[in-house]
């Protein structure tokens, strides 16, 4: 028997798969990863320092061709896929056949409804082993679905702003407080890092230094999941995404009406209640703001909200790592759910 979890990682030459990879070397339940390549994969590196040379001098983290078979024999119970959204898409039917638990960071099963999924344009081979999928899929928001993750066999992890977006809204939209009719808007902004790691001439740092820019207005692919996970139609949310000049983080600025006259005291208490017991989330005493810097290196996402005089205007403000809580520390956490653990266990 295996002394740890045996564990394996595909798509670990990517930012999120690096930090992920990182997380899991050091947690205690489990055995060194598996790091695992697709055959176009950055050139058939053979080691992740390769890709990577700040791993340069730690010992090797050895790139293996992806083979079903080899990850039987090495008895591999769970395999992360960081890879992209077509990927994963492609190769999840395959690996649940093989009897392996999944958690999916892409966004190719965090979508029920087509509507929303057809931003991916995916063309499924097998169009009911994909939907079978889809539908035994767990959206992987510990905050909101820790219960059915538990249990899970395919878990999706949640995009990046849509964890920052979600946290916010949920206690608000749950307690029936927010005058849907007056409408929602998010005003995110995310580092580079959240484009992923394919440059493009929109990343590249003459484009970004000294620069701030909005881009997908109304058709960004994570505007499906928050209206999915909070239950509410697309037309009810405005979501602008925006490009910062910084490697890492998110910070969305949520802007809601309340439907009556609050105290901020009240609204206080609605998000304390609802995250209570809730380790990765901090909720900030008004008026005092979360800000990217605090949450860096963190599973954490932090919350602060202000409150108008009139009692009726709510500023909230959400703040995350997002190749962390937004990626592969929520990852981890979701791991720690499907395996009985704490939930806090390898993170930080």
């Amino acid at each position: 028997m295996s002394a740890g979890l045996r564990t394996a990682v595909l798509g670990a030459t990517g930012y999120s798969g690096l930090e992920l990879t990182r997380i899991l070397l050091r947690h205690p339940r489990l055995e060194k990863p598996i790091l695992l390549r697709r055959s176009s994969e950055n050139g058939g590196a053979a080691d992740l320092a390769e890709v990577f040379p700040v791993l340069s001098g730690n010992g090797g983290y050895p790139l293996r061709p992806l083979s079903w078979p080899a990850l039987k024999q090495q008895e591999v119970k769970l395999l992360f896929m960081a890879t992209p959204h077509e990927a994963s898409r492609a190769l999840v039917p395959e690996a649940m056949a093989e009897g392996l638990r999944v958690i999916d960071l892409s966004g190719a099963w965090r979508l029920k409804q087509e509507q929303h999924r057809a931003v991916y344009g995916f063309e499924d081979a097998d169009r009911a082993t994909a939907a079978e999928l889809t539908e035994k899929a767990v959206y992987g928001l510990p905050e909101l679905n820790g219960d059915r993750i538990a249990t899970a066999n395919l878990v999706a992890n949640p995009g990046c702003y849509a964890t920052s977006v979600i946290l916010a809204l949920a206690p608000l939209l749950k307690a029936g407080i927010v005058d849907r009719n007056r409408g929602i808007i998010s005003d995110s902004k995310s580092g580079v890092s959240g484009a992923g790691k394919e440059p493009s001439a929109k990343t590249h740092f003459v484009s970004v230094a000294d620069n701030l820019s909005a881009y997908s207005v109304f058709n960004h692919r994570h505007v499906g999941e928050m209206v999915e996970q909070l239950d509410i139609s697309a037309d009810e949310l405005t979501f602008t995404p925006h490009l910062l000049p910084i490697p890492r983080g998110i910070l969305s600025t949520v802007y809601v009406h309340l439907n009556r006259q609050m105290t901020a005291m009240e609204v206080e208490s609605c998000y304390r209640t609802f995250y209570a017991g809730k380790r990765w989330v901090r909720v900030f005493q008004t008026p005092k703001l979360p800000q990217v810097q605090f949450a860096l290196h963190s599973n954490y996402c932090d919350l602060g909200f202000c409150l108008a005089a009139d009692g009726r205007r709510l500023v909230v403000v959400s703040c995350i790592d997002n190749l962390v809580k937004g990626a592969a520390g929520q990852a981890v956490q979701n791991m720690n759910l499907m395996y009985g653990w704490a939930e806090d266990e390898g993170l930080q």
